[in-house]
């Protein structure tokens, strides 16, 4: 397996990518927008199908759509969503975003001809056909994005926990609320070329929830997340080359094998916890 260097450049290239959407995605789990993060990762073939249509790198269409819907998300929804009317707002908005894009994606579809060659890679990813500059690429995109988070990362996890008093403290929690969604379309735009745009979301939210179903303490859920997110994209990768499966399957199955694990361990734990005859205590 180490002898092709297509798969020396998928399991680097896992490793950026376990990485960058383990820290982007444990916030974004965390701050409850799993359902943006999808809608904004649908986008991602739209876009795609238009650049491609258009003579343009896939590159071009997976930035310039993730990030958009990014804003547009961002800057029409209302507050912070704290409220259930606010909620309802913004699901509803994601929602038309998604629905809007995936109509996009039919049309450039048909003005294609009907049939895109590359369509499958677009919506289930090639991790076989990354090259040297794809990873250098995608490294050179997740420093930059990790070093954003890594300014903004206290304060986003206050405005994350408890908004209304973040703010009180002056925290600019809108401002924090529109960067975050820009740095995760960029992740999702970035990752999106070697998963997809169907499969970007289980590296997003499945380690990260695993995770957070483990631990509620932030620093070692976020580390969980990331030592989750590589295990399971290189067990994921090792598993497709030598079993012959898609790697998009063996990736998401070991992800949700792992949350199932999480969880049921945790429900055992609370079974027997809430069994265990308590003290007696004595005057």
């Amino acid at each position: 397996m180490w002898s092709l260097p297509s798969m020396v450049n998928a399991f680097r290239a896992g490793l950026a990518v376990a990485i960058l959407a383990g820290v982007i995605g444990w916030f974004m789990v965390l701050r409850r927008q799993s359902f943006a993060g999808h809608s904004i990762a649908v986008t991602g073939f739209p876009g795609a199908a238009a650049a491609v249509y258009l003579g343009l790198s896939a590159t071009v269409g997976y930035f310039g759509f993730c990030i958009g819907s990014a804003l547009v998300i961002a800057l029409l929804a209302r507050g912070s969503g704290t409220g259930v009317g606010e909620r309802a707002h913004s699901s509803a908005l994601i929602a038309v975003v998604q629905a809007f894009a995936l109509a996009l994606g039919a049309v450039f579809l048909d003005l294609y001809g009907g049939f895109l060659s590359s369509t499958s890679a677009f919506l289930f990813g090639n991790f076989l056909g990354i090259t040297d500059e794809d990873v250098l690429t995608l490294v050179a995109v997740a420093v930059v994005v990790l070093l954003a988070m890594a300014v903004i990362g206290r304060r986003l996890l206050f405005a994350s926990v408890d908004p209304a008093v973040a703010a009180a403290r002056g925290v600019p929690v809108r401002a924090l609320s529109v960067l975050y969604l820009v740095l995760l379309g960029a992740t999702v735009a970035e990752v999106s070329k070697f998963t997809g745009s169907l499969l970007v979301f289980a590296l997003l939210v499945m380690p990260a929830a695993t995770a957070q179903v483990i631990t509620a303490r932030p620093g070692l859920s976020l580390l969980y997340t990331v030592v989750i997110g590589v295990l399971v994209t290189w067990f994921g990768l090792a598993w497709a080359y030598f079993g012959n499966q898609a790697t998009g399957f063996t990736i998401t199955s070991l992800a949700f094998a792992c949350y199932v694990l999480a969880y049921a361990a945790k429900s055992v734990r609370r079974t027997l916890r809430q069994g265990r005859p308590g003290r007696l205590e004595v005057a």
